[in-house]
């Protein structure tokens, strides 16, 4: 049976931490989540020659696992000013797996968050508009958190209770 939401993770450090608090705060709302550690993953680096040779089981596994699972929270650390590289490169390979590249994020909901080292607005704004673009429900609400702004648990209490009130749209 697939669980209520997936949390992914783009960083094996404050940014798995976090993804691991959004896990704990789906359980103590009665519903299932799985972490997924992008940084654990076997995804080689996404270009047309490398699509052409594919990408191998760990692709398909992760692209099988989001599409059984409603909705998402991704938790991810700002990179030079924007998505980390373990997350483009997910994305990437994530929008070639179907016919239609918007397909495995088109109507669905999912929440963005980041403890990031820096200021880590630039990553929620720029995610949000990759996600947009994809057709993602993105959640209203953000999480922002560093080490001066630690995340508080209500935050993400609130961030995981929006999204599971929150249906996929239907094609």
């Amino acid at each position: 049976m697939p669980s209520d939401l997936i949390v992914l993770t783009a960083s094996n450090g404050e940014n798995r931490k976090l993804a691991k608090r959004f896990v704990q705060a789906a359980a103590a709302q009665n519903a299932s989540a799985e972490l997924i550690d992008l940084t654990q993953l076997d995804l080689p680096l996404f270009t047309p020659r490398v699509q052409a040779a594919g990408a191998g089981p760990d692709l398909a596994n992760l692209h099988d696992q989001l599409h059984a699972t409603p909705r998402w929270v991704i938790c991810a650390p700002e990179y030079n000013g924007s998505i980390p590289p373990s997350l483009t490169n997910a994305i990437a390979w994530l929008s070639v797996t179907d016919d239609d590249f918007r397909s495995l994020f088109n109507g669905r909901p999912i929440a963005i968050a980041t403890f990031s080292g820096g200021g880590g607005m630039e990553l929620l704004v720029s995610l949000r508009i990759q996600l947009t673009h994809l057709g993602a429900q993105v959640v209203g609400r953000q999480l922002l958190s560093n080490h001066a702004k630690p995340a508080q648990d209500d935050s993400i209490n609130n961030l995981v209770q929006r999204l599971l009130q929150m249906q996929p749209l239907q094609p």
